[in-house]
């Protein structure tokens, strides 16, 4: 998941915990890890929410100032779908990506 460089800060301190995206289809999953700068992105969830949801209460919750500004940086392709995704930042290196292991037959 990117973030612009505004909110990197909050959702590093864990101040901004939660996003709004505007995708064709959801491009994160639950427990999926997520490269930002010295750590990740882990989600905890994500739901599909309406038009009628948006609120300068929601932007403020995933660290825009109100509404208006929320929708400069989300609504930017094509989507349709709004999601709401929650999350927390966790430090360190990322974790091992398992392999698949090849097993006889």
């Amino acid at each position: 998941m990117l973030f612009t460089k505004k909110l990197r800060a909050g959702v590093k301190s864990g101040r901004v915990t939660a996003s709004v995206r505007i995708w064709m289809t959801p491009r994160v999953k639950v427990g999926g890890r997520y490269q930002l700068e010295d750590g990740q992105i882990e989600v905890s969830s994500i739901r599909e929410i309406s038009w009628e949801d948006l609120s300068d209460q929601l932007a403020r919750d995933t660290g825009f100032n109100n509404l208006i500004d929320l929708m400069k940086t989300a609504k930017h392709g094509s989507g349709q779908h709004i999601y709401y995704i929650r999350f927390r930042f966790v430090t360190g290196p990322a974790r091992p990506v398992r392999k698949k292991r090849n097993r006889p037959n």
